[in-house]
């Protein structure tokens, strides 16, 4: 048996990199797990990987969106009857532009990266407090911590708007001001923090001389799998961790080792 055993989790951006690696480990662990993924050809791919590893369904979903994420925990309640752990994985990431410093743009990936945790959360909460159990997986990155990174060069171009790293670290915030209300209801709130992740996101957005450089900065001197976060989300979303909450793991191999 699992230790996951037949709860139900709803998983954002599940249908690549470390969102898939969450799901493929949790149907492992006897979970069963929707894909709340908005892209549909990674959405069709991921159902294809997951397809004889347990039981998976799909909710297309767009986090940013009230009516979306709302909708896809009431379409999770009427197929599986409640929610009992949600994993915020889902982030603007792979398309992400750091030259883009206008304040639009900061606003479009808070609309996502931020808000639209807080929006799924706001779903998902009613549900756990009515049964007085729930688990919910923040995710953060190693950007929040990495304040000189992208390097801004030697000329005044402009105040950067830091978007990713930015709502990255509001992610940590927000974990604990969410652990802090909804623990009387048997709801824990914890989050991970990712170093740079080898998935196809990452070789698009980050330079192969920066993931070399931070892997030699790093104490354990080797790349970082999605497969090697699954643990972590497991130990935060299982009874093990039941009286662990507002809490946040940075996974990165000893990079950052923030207080």
């Amino acid at each position: 048996m699992g230790r996951l055993q037949d709860k139900i989790a709803v998983i954002t951006g599940a249908g690549q990199g470390i969102g898939l690696a969450y799901a493929e480990r949790f149907l492992a662990e006897g979970a069963k797990v929707v894909v709340a993924e908005l892209d549909e050809e990674r959405a069709a791919s991921a159902m294809t990987t997951l397809a004889d590893k347990g039981d998976a369904r799909l909710v297309k979903t767009d986090i940013s969106d009230p009516d979306s994420a709302q909708a896809c925990i009431d379409q999770t309640v009427s197929h599986y009857g409640t929610v009992d752990i949600l994993v915020n994985n889902a982030a603007l990431y792979h398309d992400i532009d750091h030259l883009d410093t206008s304040y639009e743009y900061l606003q479009k990936v808070f609309s996502v990266n931020q808000h639209g945790a807080w929006l799924m959360a706001r779903a998902a909460a009613p549900v756990m407090a009515k049964q007085h159990y729930g688990r919910i997986v923040n995710q953060s990155s190693g950007a929040a911590y990495a304040y000189s990174f992208p390097a801004f060069g030697d000329e005044f171009t402009g105040l950067g708007n830091f978007s990713y790293s930015i709502t990255k670290w509001g992610i940590v915030g927000l974990t604990k001001f969410m652990a802090a209300q909804l623990g009387r209801w048997g709801i824990t709130v914890n989050c991970i923090a990712p170093g740079v992740t080898m998935t196809e996101a990452t070789k698009k957005t980050v330079p192969d001389f920066i993931i070399q450089e931070m892997t030699a900065q790093s104490a354990v001197k080797s790349t970082l799998e999605p497969e090697d976060l699954t643990g972590a989300c497991v130990f935060f979303a299982s009874d093990e961790a039941r009286f662990v909450t507002g809490q946040t793991l940075v996974v990165d191999g000893g990079l950052a080792m923030p207080a």
